[in-house]
């Protein structure tokens, strides 16, 4: 069970485990560097690239196995046409060439505009980067990196991080978004086998 080695911890212990691995990750650590030089406003790397990769080196396996992409952040409501974030995906695309895997680079100023269409339910109108973290479908997935202006790694982490280190996949009730919990525990599970998902 060496996997579980950090579960239980206190979480001081388990944030410097946690940043410790996703700086060292050659993908995330490409991608943190590269975000950073990107600077855009209130920008922050989340979710599965994350946790992904906690789990790929606490079970022995490969760096970006199992994960899709790298979802970066960004909050600006100076303009909340399609336009202007779309310029700014452009521009990543660009600036993220090479990478191991793609980036998707969302405009969380902008959500609460097409969060309803695509998915059938109201979503707040953000006012950060890091206050959608709070609202994915399973707090394990709820964390963010990112460099701090003194270019110190900051964690957004608003459930902690045991369910992470102890390869457990916990609802977040706070939306109605059972459908995608199920779907990406399912989806875990089947990279990762030592994981459990809790029921919605």
């Amino acid at each position: 069970m060496d996997h579980l080695r950090y579960s239980g911890l206190p979480f001081e212990a388990q944030r410097e485990a946690f940043l410790d691995i996703v700086s060292g990750d050659p993908l995330v650590g490409d991608a943190l560097a590269r975000a950073r030089a990107l600077a855009l406003p209130d920008w922050l790397i989340v979710s599965g690239a994350l946790y992904n990769s906690v789990w790929n080196h606490l079970t022995g396996k490969s760096s970006g196995y199992g994960i899709r992409d790298v979802d970066l952040f960004y909050f600006d409501d100076s303009d909340l046409s399609y336009e202007a974030e779309d310029l700014v995906i452009r521009r990543a695309a660009r600036h993220f060439e090479g990478l191991a895997l793609p980036v998707e680079v969302r405009n969380q100023a902008r959500v609460h505009l097409w969060y309803p269409q695509k998915f059938g339910q109201p979503c707040p109108r953000y006012t950060s980067a890091s206050e959608p973290i709070s609202h994915f479908a399973s707090r394990t997935h709820a964390v963010g990196v990112r460099y701090d202006a003194g270019g110190q790694l900051e964690l957004v982490a608003p459930f902690g991080l045991d369910d992470v280190f102890s390869f457990r996949i916990t609802p977040n009730r706070v939306m109605d978004n059972q459908r995608t919990h199920e779907a990406k525990g399912a989806r875990a599970r089947e990279c990762w086998p030592e994981i459990g998902v809790v029921a919605w």
